[in-house]
């Protein structure tokens, strides 16, 4: 059924009391004079800077009550035929206990009309003598087409406003646009289109990061996800053939709006791995592979002390990135925040919060595709490693001979180093179990040196780098050692 309908259903059946929380009035204001095509009601407005008007005529009736609510509600008391009342930002004056009074009679029918009685506000908290009483009513967020209209209506408009000229529009990306709108109330998708065609008078694909952000800003009320602006490209990651080649199999299915016929979108991996091993930069990379924006569930910020909000924070936080798709979630060292093995001490609230996010994990129809990194896997739960979870469990371990050598080349490249003298064979041979990390580390050290010394960056340099450090695989060999026999027969190796 439609929203009209839905609606139109609520006034047939003389609904006492709605509730509507919405920015948008003048949608709301819009969808009830739609309605009386479909059940003919008296159409009242009240706000506190306009007292009471009449707004289902051909104009709005200027001859208005007093702004006082006591006034208004008088009114519809003595009113001799049914009507619907939007009272706007109303609830801050039913804290009175008399208004409280006056609006539970009407809305029993104590000697009035049988009106509908609705509240409308960006926030409607509800006094507990009127909870009862209320239906609540949400409206639907546009649909593609109502979008896609939005953004022709502005375009329009720009024309109209610039001397005929029209907006360069590439249709391809104009779709894109659209689809990424999807989420928002009108109000916010006419925001976003405006800025958009007005900062440049085009719409093309370059426009596609800006909305990102701009919708980020938007819907990120909580503060909880942070939105990663630098994505990296699989050609920044050294290694992770076989990660990689996954996700370009995916990445139609994920992409493409509907998926290709037998293809569900993929989901979610978790990457397990040694630290400084690049976990966090293949999960930027995922993002930058699948073409689509990057945000990270910030779960330290989640927890509060009061009971119940932490669960409240990451359903906001869920429900955030469920308007964001099609994104990537990235959940770091995701053990600190999920592990379960000190029972009880914290009342049950980690089990709680496991809950929540399993069953999200396994319902949820939007695409988000999950980028989990732990470190110490022995600490995650076992019911979020199971299949369904994840597609997959990749496992990023120390770099071969091959993949090192890829690695120096690649930090040398991004500094701007050349490197067609510099031995890499040699220097990927003697970095035998460093991290990438590490070996980052090994050409910055080398680079102090060469400052140091007034020279240039040299093998070497390089290689007196590599035998000054130690690096974590010596270091923490046995911790090391336990994570590569525990993840090696039950992972995928992502190289």
């Amino acid at each position: 059924m439609s929203e009209l309908l839905d609606l139109a259903a609520l006034l047939r059946a003389d609904t006492p009391l709605l509730v509507i929380e919405t920015p948008d009035e003048h949608r709301v204001m819009e969808l009830f004079r739609q309605s009386l095509m479909h059940v003919w009601r008296a159409l009242y407005r009240w706000s506190v800077t306009e007292g009471l008007r009449r707004i289902d005529m051909d104009r709005e009736d200027d001859s208005g009550l007093a702004p006082d609510l006591s006034a208004t509600l008088n009114a519809m008391r003595d009113a001799q035929q049914r009507g619907v009342y939007l009272l706007m930002d109303a609830t801050p004056y039913l804290g009175y206990a008399s208004y409280q009074r006056a609006l539970r009679d009407i809305i029993q029918r104590r000697g009035c009309q049988p009106h509908v009685v609705v509240l409308v506000g960006t926030k409607v908290e509800l006094p507990e003598a009127l909870a009862p009483f209320a239906a609540r009513f949400s409206l639907r967020l546009p649909d593609a087409n109502a979008l896609l209209k939005l953004v022709k209506d502005e375009a329009r408009e720009y024309a109209l406003q610039n001397g005929g000229r029209r907006v360069e529009a590439n249709a391809d990306a104009v779709r894109q646009i659209v689809r990424n709108l999807h989420g928002l109330t009108l109000t916010d998708a006419r925001r976003i289109a405006r800025h958009l065609i007005w900062r440049d008078g085009a719409l093309d694909f370059d426009d596609l990061p800006e909305l990102a952000r701009l919708k980020f800003d938007l819907l990120n009320k909580s503060g909880h996800l942070h939105y990663e602006y630098d994505t990296a490209r699989f050609a920044d990651v050294g290694g992770a053939v076989r990660l990689k080649r996954w996700v370009e199999q995916r990445r139609p299915a994920f992409t493409q709006d509907p998926a290709p016929p037998g293809l569900p979108p993929p989901r979610g991996m978790l990457l397990l791995g040694v630290q400084g091993c690049g976990k966090s930069l293949l999960a930027k990379a995922v993002a930058g592979g699948f073409g689509v924006p990057l945000v990270r569930l910030d779960f330290g910020a989640l927890y509060d002390k009061y009971q119940g909000e932490t669960e409240k924070n990451l359903r906001e936080a869920l429900a955030s990135t469920e308007q964001l798709a099609p994104c990537v979630l990235w959940i770091d060292e995701i053990e600190k925040a999920l592990a379960t093995d000190g029972g009880d001490t914290d009342g049950g609230l980690s089990r709680r919060v496991l809950g929540h996010l399993l069953t999200w994990m396994a319902e949820r129809r939007s695409r988000v595709f999950i980028v989990a990194t732990a470190n110490q896997v022995q600490q995650l739960p076992a019911e979020l490693l199971r299949k369904g979870r994840f597609d997959e469990l990749f496992f990023v371990d120390l770099p071969g001979p091959a993949t090192r050598a890829e690695i120096f080349a690649l930090h040398l490249d991004r500094r701007g180093l050349p490197h067609d003298r510099i031995d890499l064979s040699a220097l990927a041979a003697a970095a035998d179990g460093y991290s990438g990390a590490e070996i980052e580390q090994v050409i910055v050290s080398a680079l102090y040196a060469a400052h140091a010394s007034g020279g240039t960056l040299d093998t070497h340099l390089l290689m007196q780098a590599i035998r000054d450090t130690r690096p974590l695989s010596v270091v923490m060999a046995e911790q090391v050692q336990a994570l590569r026999d525990w993840a090696l027969p039950r992972t995928v190796p992502a190289d």
